[in-house]
């Protein structure tokens, strides 16, 4: 426990060339520091499901252990990080996409009248459809959703962590957000 005190004071990308100099400490404690992160993190991108989420976690953190030699020192950890994650997590879209041909589900929120609005969307309900209609975005509109609204990345950070400019991922998030209002649309033209 010690060591691990000593190994705090270090930054991220310094406690990756420990770790590639076979030093466990510093992978400790990048773990302290990021663990949750991704674990909350991979459970919002694959629909909720923590046995999944602790599984690609512990993929994640043993990619790092198994290969710290892969981390580029020009780039920051937590940008190498994400992008990491975020390539385990389409080539499991893609593995989804392969076992599974589903149509979209299109969500409605039913409203009888604009006074029962207040009543029918409080915040857990709101959170739930909310939640569903995260799940409908393409992945590459949702993973930037996640990344800049959950994990509040910076649109720089995202755009290195996707490998494409700023203005795609502004694209995109542009995107995903009207989408998202259109499923949530809970009165329609004609009652506005």
């Amino acid at each position: 426990m010690l060591f691990s005190r000593k190994y705090q004071k270090y930054s991220d990308e310094e406690l990756m060339e420990l770790l590639s100099k076979g030093k466990e400490q510093a992978f400790r404690v990048l773990y302290q520091r990021y663990s949750k992160r991704m674990y909350q993190y991979f459970l919002r991108m694959l629909n909720h499901q923590s046995e999944d989420a602790a599984d690609f976690t512990q993929e994640l953190f043993m990619k790092i252990i198994e290969q710290p030699e892969a981390f580029d020192t020009t780039r920051r950890f937590s940008t190498w990080l994400y992008t990491l994650a975020g390539n385990m997590v389409k080539n499991e879209y893609r593995r989804r996409d392969r076992r599974s041909n589903k149509e979209p589900v299109n969500i409605q929120i039913p409203i009888t009248s604009p006074d029962c609005l207040i009543a029918q969307m409080d915040a857990p309900v709101l959170r739930k459809y909310l939640r569903l209609a995260i799940q409908q975005l393409d992945p590459i509109h949702k993973t930037c959703f996640q990344l800049r609204y959950d994990s509040q990345l910076s649109i720089k950070d995202i755009s290195e962590i996707l490998g494409c400019p700023e203005g795609t991922v502004k694209s995109r998030l542009h995107y995903a957000l009207r989408k998202l209002s259109n499923q949530l649309k809970v009165l329609d033209d004609e009652r506005i």
